[in-house]
């Protein structure tokens, strides 16, 4: 399994600060324009520090910006020794130019292009080359099958469950014994897919977004305990829940991908009072989180700039008393028996 729980850091410091820089991974949705555009070269400038800081993982797929991500995370990568990263990205949508296309409901500052779902096989194959082609790669070290579940698919959710564990997931097993691929997932944002799938054909790793946070627990405890108990890695994405605990000022405007409800708003400005009480930062404490769960491999983490994976280098290494562990489980923010730093 290339995603492992225990990476080694290269500057070999035993400090806990560079421990948990190995669990956090660079998140490649802000590269391919998430919600605003970013212009090339901070893209790729924010990239390439990312690893010159240590961080070692790179997520990315098809989908973020419609290529975009992708091949602004291969050109900044490009001349670096692959030994010395690996890289994450998805199946399960194909990517077509469509120079009429004008539509930001995707979420991304990108025009003429367009993204539709095809877990067929040859889909799932011609994905994966396309994603080689822009990645500037021979292999992936994680493919993940993307954004099945009901949440996404809706009344369509039998009917893709049928193909992916038919077709989708079969043709990536094949590419992972054929040496191009290292291990293979799911990248989701719902628990009970998880659980289906997993009932029914062998992962390596789920990532996970949104939903094992400390912001919520609720509706991921039985796939981290499966997950724990089969030996399938965990990768966490979205751990400030869509921007509701990033900032440092106060709760995000967002959650779940959309506005935030006041109801929603109203328990995030907890999570800031209990730690303006107890000395730590909700950025901190929100990102280091989860890495105390055994069954997570990494944290990815959503960077737009340099200075965004600076302020991520420096929560992960920030302290985070004991005190506010504490003092979130006794006000009920943190759910019973759940592991904290």
């Amino acid at each position: 399994m290339p995603v492992q729980h225990h990476d080694q850091d290269p500057s070999g410091k035993p400090d806990a600060g560079t421990a948990r820089l190995a669990s956090l991974a660079f998140g490649g949705a802000p590269a391919g324009n998430l919600y605003t555009g970013v212009n090339d070269a901070d893209a790729r400038d924010a990239i390439g520090h990312a690893w010159r800081e240590g961080i070692r993982h790179f997520d990315t797929a098809p989908y973020y910006g419609y290529g975009l991500s992708e091949t602004r995370i291969g050109d900044a990568l490009a001349g670096i020794d692959r030994a010395t990263y690996t890289l994450s990205t998805k199946a399960g949508r194909l990517i077509d130019v469509d120079q009429d296309r004008h539509d930001r409901s995707d979420g991304f500052a990108v025009d003429g292009r367009r993204a539709y779902f095809d877990y067929t096989r040859d889909g799932v194959l011609r994905s994966f080359e396309s994603s080689l082609r822009r990645l500037r790669t021979g292999r992936i070290d994680l493919l993940l099958l993307h954004d099945i579940g009901e949440l996404t698919h809706g009344p369509r959710h039998p009917q893709v469950l049928a193909q992916a564990l038919n077709e989708a997931l079969p043709a990536m097993a094949e590419l992972r014994d054929q040496g191009v691929v290292g291990a293979i997932g799911l990248g989701v944002n719902e628990e009970a897919v998880c659980l289906e799938v997993m009932q029914r054909f062998p992962l390596d790793a789920i990532m996970l977004a949104g939903r094992y946070t400390l912001f919520e627990q609720s509706h991921s405890r039985a796939v981290m305990t499966k997950a724990q108990a089969d030996g399938v890695s965990v990768l966490i994405a979205g751990p400030y829940n869509s921007g509701l605990l990033g900032s440092d000022a106060g709760p995000g405007d967002n959650y779940d991908y959309a506005p935030a409800p006041p109801a929603i708003k109203a328990r995030a400005q907890q999570f800031y009072d209990v730690c303006a009480r107890t000395g730590a930062s909700v950025g901190a404490a929100a990102l280091q989180f989860p890495m105390a769960h055994p069954a997570v491999a990494k944290v990815v983490c959503g960077l737009r700039s340099s200075a965004e994976v600076d302020s991520a280098i420096e929560r992960i290494r920030e302290r985070v008393p004991a005190a506010t562990w504490t003092a979130l489980a006794e006000a009920g923010l943190i759910e019973a028996g759940v592991p904290v730093p």
